[in-house]
């Protein structure tokens, strides 16, 4: 129809008025409409595929049902969709809309995101300044929560540093003295990759193994046979930013005539979907991102209910072990 289908559409092709749709679409309680017409307003809204206004719904209810999350420049890898697609279906559950945002290398200022959508809650994986947090309060943000990754949050990112050392103690408890940590060479998430390296350093540290070997792994069997040719002969075990920095790892040993773990031995982080199908299966480490989402949408629905949220427990992360290392 080239329009947008209203409450008044659906009741005249319901045939009642349109307080009555509203009272029906809104199932507003104080109100007694016969079941009958009450069947009649609803077939008529899915006949012209009626979908409420957003706008609407946050006059009605003093506040907006978008939650807003702001992401960095990131690529979306396995990992990342898991977390996003189980917080959209958590917060679906209690009436929320989820809604993401990537900032690409040249998106518009934060400010101008969140005005624009009025969200009731904006999560994000940088420090909000006190300005932009005053701003959001005065615009009826009810709830922020940051989640620990980048540099300004690099303090708090107390799990990131914990893969770091599991890798390294797993290793070390197999006999390994000399590690590598395979770097991934992408300024997006250098931020992300440094706080993994920090914890394989201190775990060196700690059991009195010198300092990793750090190399370099772009995601190319050349490239990264020539990252093996530097661990070569000295480094038995590699712990790598990630599955897919292993797989290139793997790849470029391939390229040497080298497996894992014969030669070297593997690590990665994420336990993405395909880390039992590498040649060999490769170990790694799996963060519970499930029970981390419901953590942040529990902390979240305490914040927009204006109570005090429970302080939130560390991640519950584990080791997968296969036989790459």
């Amino acid at each position: 129809m080239g329009r947008r289908v209203t409450s008044v559409d659906v009741a005249r092709e319901a045939g009642v008025s349109r307080a009555t749709v509203s009272y029906v679409l809104n199932d507003v309680s104080t109100q007694k409409i016969p079941e009958s017409t009450r069947e009649r307003v609803l077939a008529a809204a899915a006949r012209l595929g009626y979908a409420p206004s957003a706008a609407a719904r946050t006059l009605r209810a003093g506040r907006s049902d978008v939650v807003l999350c702001l992401l960095p420049d990131w690529p979306i890898g396995p990992t990342a969709g898991e977390f996003l697609d189980h917080m959209s279906t958590a917060l679906a559950d209690h009436g929320l809309t989820f809604m993401v945002h990537p900032r690409g290398r040249h998106a518009r200022p934060i400010t101008e995101v969140w005005k624009a959508i009025t969200p009731c809650a904006v999560i994000a994986y940088e420090d909000f300044d006190e300005a932009e947090l005053a701003a959001m309060r005065a615009a009826g943000v009810l709830a922020t929560h940051v989640i620990p990754g980048t540099a300004k949050a690099r303090a708090k990112a107390v799990d990131q540093v914990r893969i770091g050392r599991m890798q390294a103690e797993y290793l070390h408890g197999h006999g390994h003295r000399r590690l590598g940590f395979a770097f991934y060479p992408d300024e997006r998430l250098t931020d992300l990759c440094r706080p993994r390296l920090e914890g394989v350093q201190q775990a060196c540290a700690s059991l009195g193994m010198p300092e990793p070997l750090v190399v370099d792994v772009p995601l190319n069997p050349a490239a990264a046979a020539r990252a093996v040719d530097r661990w070569k002969g000295d480094v038995t075990a590699v712990c790598c930013y990630n599955d897919e920095t292993a797989f290139a790892v793997l790849a470029g040993m391939r390229e040497r005539g080298l497996s894992a773990p014969a030669d070297l031995a593997v690590i990665g982080v994420d336990d993405i979907p395909t880390a039992p199908l590498s040649a060999p299966p490769l170990t790694t480490i799996r963060t519970d991102h499930d029970t981390t989402a419901d953590r942040v949408v529990t902390r979240l629905l305490a914040l927009i209910s204006g109570e005090t949220p429970s302080p939130t427990p560390p991640a519950s992360i584990r080791l997968i072990q296969r036989q790459s290392a």
